[in-house]
């Protein structure tokens, strides 16, 4: 049997998805959750077989999950389901382990496939993207992501310094160099740049 977690911020889309494999007899969901954060603090509870993860969620970002997944819970495989198509997410996802990146409009007998196959030790990669996979390397730093993200959300330098921990200064430094690396004329060109290639 197959334990396998969600974590999808579109409960809609979570039950569905939850529903629909269970329907099959060699899955059983042991955790749902609508949020990063929740989904950390429940797979330390409950490790499961699979993690299946959206990137964009409230907290800790599904790559973000992933990267925590690889050093806290290796043995757990994490599977991406996105409607982005972005080559920088891709890349990020590979680098952090990721055994499956695949896109929401799967078929559902797709993407059940894909979850034995991975958890036969299979890596998955929507062939749609499986191309692009190298393109476009990222040349954020991780803290040069972290405060162009919380800027983009229209964080002050301040806020961006007492949330990351830093010295306003280096939070300048930080977002000017991100500025510097991505050509953009201020933060928020910036921070469109670096969505738009899935970078953040």
């Amino acid at each position: 049997m197959i334990r396998l977690s969600l974590a999808e911020d579109q409960r809609l889309l979570l039950s569905a998805i939850a529903s629909l494999l269970e329907l099959e007899d060699d899955i059983t969901v042991v955790g749902r959750f609508d949020n990063g954060d929740e989904a950390r603090a429940g797979l330390i509870e409950t490790p499961p077989d699979v993690v299946l993860t959206d990137i964009e969620m409230p907290g800790m970002t599904g790559l973000e999950l992933a990267e925590w997944l690889r050093e806290a819970l290796p043995e757990v495989r994490v599977v991406i389901l996105t409607t982005f198509a972005r080559p920088g997410y891709l890349r990020r996802a590979l680098d952090a382990g990721v055994r499956g990146y695949l896109l929401k409009e799967t078929p559902a007998e797709e993407l059940v496939g894909a979850i034995r196959r991975i958890v036969a030790g299979e890596r998955v990669i929507a062939p749609e993207l499986a191309l692009t996979a190298f393109d476009g390397k990222d040349p954020l730093s991780e803290r040069e992501r972290q405060a162009l993200r919380l800027a983009g959300e229209g964080a002050s330098n301040a806020d961006i310094a007492s949330t990351l921990h830093l010295a306003e200064g280096t939070v300048r430094n930080y977002l000017s160099e991100a500025m510097s690396k991505l050509q953009a004329e201020n933060r928020i060109e910036a921070y469109r740049i670096a969505r738009d290639q899935g970078w953040l």
